[in-house]
This record gives C-alpha cells, sequence and structure tokens, in this order.
C-alpha cells in the first residue's frame, strides 16, 4: 500500500468514527457495550479494588433461616458493591465482572472464527461464481435446514469433562454462525464484482487476488463489520441460554446464565429480586448495546451512504 493510499484509508476510519460518534443511538450503544467490555477485561484490577474475590463465602453476611443476604439490596455495601449470592455468600460483583470475561471473550472468538471465515467464502462466491456459488449455496442452504440450537445442546451436553469447555464454544458457535453471514457477503460480493470499475481492473490483467483485495475487500469491510457488531449479541444470549439451562460453563467458572438460572428459585419465593436483577442487567446492556453500535454502524458504513457523500 503506497503513502497515498494508506493516508486515505486513516481519513475514512477517522470519518467514520466522526460519523459513527454523531449519531446518538451509536453513541449509547457504544457506551452500554465498552462498560461492561472494559468491566470483564479488568475483572481482576476490579475485584482487587473492590477487596474481594469471585470464590470466597461470606456466610456470616447470610440469614440463619435459608441464606438470604442480610441488609438492604441483596446485601450491598461499602465492601460488596452489588451484595452476596445467597446461601454461599460469594461477592455477587466479583461473580459478574468474571461472568462478562467468560462470556465475552468466548462470544469475540466464536465471532472472529464464523465472520473470518464466512468473509472469505462469501468474497470467494461473489468474485469467483459457477460452480463455488453453486456448491456453497447448497451447503449453506442445508445449514439453514439443520436444527442448530438443538445440536449446539446436544454436543454441549456429552462433551467430555477434560476438554476445554470455552474452546468447545466457541468452535460449536462459530460452527453453526457463518452461514448467514456467508450467504450475505456473498450476494454483496457479487453485487460490486458486476460494477464498472472491477470490470474495468479485470480488462487491464490484473490477477483475480489482487483485484478482490483492492476492489471488493473495501467495499465489503463496513458490511462485515456490521455482521460481527450484530452476530456479538447474539453469541452472548445464546451462551447465556446454554448455562441458564444447564450445558454451558462448568465448574465454578464464574457465568452470567448460571447466575441467572441460580436465582429463579430467590425469584419464585420473593426472598433475592437483586440476584436476578444485576447479572440479567449486565446481559441487557451487553445485548441492547450492541444491537445500537451495529444499527449505527449500519448506517454509517452503508455503502450507498459513502457515495451520496
Amino acid at each position: 500500500m503506497s503513502i497515498a493510499e494508506s493516508r486515505q484509508a486513516r481519513g475514512r476510519r477517522t470519518s467514520v468514527l466522526g460519523r459513527l460518534l454523531r449519531k446518538r443511538s451509536g453513541v449509547a450503544g457504544l457506551v452500554m457495550l465498552v462498560v461492561p467490555l472494559v468491566a470483564g477485561l479488568c475483572a481482576p484490577l476490579l475485584v482487587r479494588i473492590e477487596g474481594q474475590d469471585p470464590n470466597t463465602m461470606h456466610t456470616d453476611l447470610l440469614a440463619p433461616d435459608g441464606g438470604r443476604p442480610l441488609g438492604a439490596l441483596g446485601g450491598v455495601s461499602a465492601d460488596h458493591w452489588l451484595g452476596v449470592v445467597p446461601v454461599t455468600g460469594v461477592d455477587l460483583f466479583a461473580q459478574i465482572v468474571y461472568g462478562i470475561r467468560s462470556s465475552l471473550f468466548i462470544a469475540f472468538g466464536a465471532s472472529i472464527l464464523a465472520l473470518g471465515f464466512a468473509a472469505v467464502l462469501g468474497t470467494a462466491m461473489g468474485y469467483f461464481g459457477g460452480w463455488l456459488n453453486a456448491v456453497a449455496g447448497r451447503v449453506i442452504d442445508f445449514m439453514f435446514g439443520f436444527p442448530g440450537l438443538m445440536f449446539v445442546i446436544a454436543i454441549t451436553a456429552i462433551v467430555p469433562p477434560e476438554l476445554p469447555r470455552g474452546l468447545v464454544l466457541v468452535l460449536v458457535l462459530a460452527f453453526f454462525g457463518w452461514t448467514v453471514p456467508a450467504r450475505i457477503i456473498g450476494a454483496q460480493a457479487g453485487a460490486v464484482n458486476a460494477r464498472a470499475f472491477v470490470e474495468a481492473a479485470r480488462a487491464t490483467g490484473a490477477p483475480p487476488w489482487q483485484i478482490i483485495r483492492r476492489e471488493l475487500l473495501p467495499h465489503l469491510f463496513g458490511l462485515v463489520v456490521v455482521l460481527f457488531a450484530m452476530s456479538l449479541p447474539g453469541n452472548v444470549s445464546v451462551i447465556a441460554g446454554l448455562s441458564f439451562l444447564g450445558v454451558g460453563l462448568r465448574g465454578d467458572v464464574p457465568d452470567l446464565g448460571k447466575l441467572l438460572s441460580d436465582s429463579l428459585p430467590w425469584i419464585y419465593s420473593g426472598a433475592d429480586v437483586w440476584y436476578m436483577l444485576f447479572p440479567g442487567a449486565v446481559v441487557f446492556l451487553i445485548v441492547f448495546g450492541a444491537t445500537l453500535a451495529g444499527d449505527a454502524l449500519r448506517d454509517v458504513l452503508d455503502v450507498r451512504t459513502e457515495d451520496a457523500a
């Protein structure tokens, strides 16, 4: 890439960021997504500042009749910022930030793998077409009719316990997450491939991979970013749902879905509604924030908008 091309790309990224920050929904979505993300990444530091850890039990903070946390809001205090978990007395803030950490790492890994494969396959489908498009299209149609969620639940339920649970979830979610992005990217790549500037580049005798890198990928980058932003909340929801059903992360690994599942008996009895409220609010912020940010990115990175500008 030449110096002029590098400066042009840098200016385009700055322009995209500026337009995104001028959209209120985009800023709100970024804040709702970035705050939990930073909390998850900085979980050890935040827990150290609080002076707690995600495993120590504080049974002295529980009522002797049933294990309900003593005090208001589930035991919220200067030492326990979001209270403690019923029965065990484990610090809830530490459980939540470490749960964010594990859930987001898995969701990011699955989204990156799925979108990376979808981008490569979709771009190849759109540019080369022919038998590749036909075969890949039939595979995608088969995957659409496959009961993916049931398969994910079955795989995660029977996987041997000695395998890394997080890695298994990343691979399984990525395996079922590439189909829709590949179909969308393939259709967009085919539309870009038919435009005049691609035909002109092809007429000059440029090799296919050079045309793909210089002509197709810049026009597909925005779409890939939007698809990634839209797949992230879906993966977070699936991870929380699997843990809620008892087939997600196992052992003593903190997880938002397990916190929600464990809080159900306390909700039914009305003894501690805060146990569900705090982790539920975090899941809502991540999913809703990523959705808002994805919608704003879709508007900002819309090729037709850029061309009009």
